[in-house]
């Protein structure tokens, strides 16, 4: 992070923000975490299935689900996370499996060049601004030959829920993504010629808008940059609720859609 305490739009204050929201999710991320793991394991499964001797770098780890996953293909995984929290997690589930444990902001990895393998990093980058930033750092800390595998959301994630939310006021509780075109300027951006890119829509279903909200907070995702983070009344929940209701389907559940990008780069 740059001395003027400042990359791009998301200041110090921001990131220890997000790392604090993160953080007093940790303990009970893992039982509002299902989209992420669904997410996570869409973008395993575009990896070699034998990771042995690979030297891998699980960026945004969070509890370490995926580490064990890819300690289990043969990899030597290094967790990082921003969030203090999340690594006592990981330590908790993956314990001596993992080399190191490192917390470590993804615009200015703290990790000498050509070290990794593989750079694994689900759901994690749209917490970075420009994704030009951790890109570059992903880069520079893979070898040549290796590859980088990430997946992050996309604008239109969360509409049913931002939608509700606009009925009721004008403030904003849903964070803005970006565009999958923006993704390939920050992939060109960063010199990352050779990439594939898959950009599934994936609906979570709900009895109902409180439970989602539930599970955003049970993940630490409800920190939203530039907004107030005073309490939101009991009233103002139930008018959401009543919003979001007019997406329900035939059965009366109600749609949470996540666009999702899931690249793969070589080096």
């Amino acid at each position: 992070m740059s001395q003027q305490a400042v990359v791009e739009n998301y200041t110090v204050q921001d990131k220890k923000a997000i790392a604090d929201a993160f953080g007093k999710a940790a303990k009970n991320y893992d039982k509002h975490a299902e989209f992420q793991r669904d997410v996570g394991q869409r973008l395993l499964d575009k990896l070699p299935n034998d990771l042995t001797g690979y030297q891998v770098l699980d960026l945004g780890c969070g509890t370490g689900y995926f580490s064990k996953r890819l300690i289990e293909r043969g990899a030597k995984v290094v967790c990082a996370d921003l969030s203090l929290g999340m690594l006592e997690q990981a330590k908790q589930r993956c314990g001596d499996g993992v080399a190191v444990y490192q917390q470590a902001d993804a615009e200015a990895l703290p990790f000498e060049d050509d070290r990794f393998d593989l750079v694994f990093s689900s759901l994690a980058l749209q917490w970075c601004d420009d994704l030009s930033m951790p890109l570059r750092e992903m880069k520079r800390v893979t070898r040549q030959g290796g590859s980088i595998a990430f997946s992050t959301l996309l604008d239109g994630s969360l509409i049913e829920l931002k939608k509700a939310w606009s009925k009721i006021d004008s403030h904003q509780h849903v964070n803005h993504f970006i565009t999958a075109n923006q993704v390939k300027i920050a992939l060109a951006q960063s010199s990352c010629v050779h990439h594939l890119l898959d950009l599934p829509s994936i609906t979570v279903w709900y009895d109902s808008a409180f439970e989602l909200m539930r599970d955003l907070k049970g993940i630490g995702a409800n920190h939203v940059s530039g907004r107030s983070q005073g309490l939101t009344s009991r009233r103002m929940l139930q008018l959401v609720e009543q919003e979001y209701r007019t997406f329900q389907n035939h059965q009366g559940f109600l749609p949470a859609t996540y666009q999702v990008c899931l690249g793969v780069i070589q080096l």
